[in-house]
């Protein structure tokens, strides 16, 4: 089972439609009454923290407004138009898709002409939103952000295999304060020497008052961490007498590793390269901002305003 598309709702969106006025809201209650959906896909949420569903709704009334097939009779309330009810009568029996909506007049005309503002001369015929049935453009958009932070992660994983190890160090305790460790930045890393670590590469405050002290492991490394890094360093805590410890590494961690990890009294944090990298772009470590673009959407509440 699959969280349905947005075509696929044109349907059941049009029968309520049919039978009384809808809103996105009454339209996305029906869908969850008839369209068989498992509890995770009616609770799946885009990163807008839009219901993805009803987001499909939306685009699906949204559709079959510019098919002529329902219409606005009231603020955020529309019914089926006559057309929309001989759409139904004739799709009857079977299911409706995209393809089914290209076919009605006037339906490409309308959103070559809704488009038609916002399109440069010198670009080709508008295609209508929706080409592709898979997915609304806010998740065509959300792909697109996947796609380049996919690609952002590889570009900061190489970066951080090739870096000097002492660099590696000074680059994981900036990203430990980053994300609220320590006090000022001068008190928030101690860096060990180059040697005579004793396995411990980096101590950070837990918090402002430096109440408790977190050691750090960080290797750069391209060979899965096993069980013997990680017993080594937990070894190297307690020389110090410590009971929290994070180790942090460009690749990752074997099973076994992960397992003792979790068997010791110790509290030990295992970070690999990709969980590594993630931190830094949400904590703004080694990456800067190159576009930001706004998407706005209709605020209904301003035009509910007496």
């Amino acid at each position: 089972m699959a969280t349905p598309t947005w075509d696929q709702l044109i349907q059941p969106v049009l029968q309520l439609a049919s039978k009384e006025p809808i809103t996105r809201h009454s339209a996305q209650a029906h869908v969850f009454r008839v369209v068989p959906m498992t509890d995770e896909e009616k609770d799946e949420r885009l990163k807008s923290g839009m219901l993805r569903v009803g987001n499909r709704v939306g685009w699906a009334m949204s559709h079959l407004t510019k098919a002529g097939l329902i219409e606005k009779v009231a603020k955020a309330t529309y019914k089926a138009t006559q057309a929309g009810m001989e759409f139904l009568k004739k799709h009857e029996g079977h299911p409706v898709n995209y393809h089914d909506l290209k076919a009605v007049d006037g339906y490409e005309e309308a959103w070559q002409s809704a488009s038609k503002a916002n399109q440069s001369a010198k670009q080709s015929k508008p295609t209508p939103s929706g080409e592709t049935s898979d997915s609304t453009p806010e998740e065509s958009i959300d792909q697109a952000v996947e796609e380049m932070e996919s690609s952002l992660r590889a570009e900061l994983l190489e970066q951080l295999i090739t870096v000097d190890p002492y660099r590696f160090e000074r680059i994981v305790l900036d990203l430990l304060f980053s994300m609220g460790y320590g006090g000022s930045r001068e008190e928030a890393a101690q860096v060990t020497k180059k040697s005579n670590d004793e396995g411990i590469d980096g101590i950070i405050n837990e918090d402002r008052l430096g109440l408790d002290v977190i050691y750090v492991q960080a290797k750069r490394w391209q060979n899965t961490v096993g069980r013997k890094e990680i017993q080594s360093f937990v070894g190297a805590l307690a020389g110090q007498q410590a009971n929290k410890g994070v180790f942090i590494t460009t690749s990752d961690f074997a099973t076994t590793a992960t397992d003792y990890a979790a068997a010791v009294t110790q509290k030990i944090i295992l970070i690999d390269g990709e969980r590594l990298t993630d931190l830094m772009i949400e904590h703004d470590v080694g990456v800067s901002t190159a576009r930001t673009i706004a998407i706005k959407r209709v605020d209904s509440d301003y035009f509910e305003e007496s």
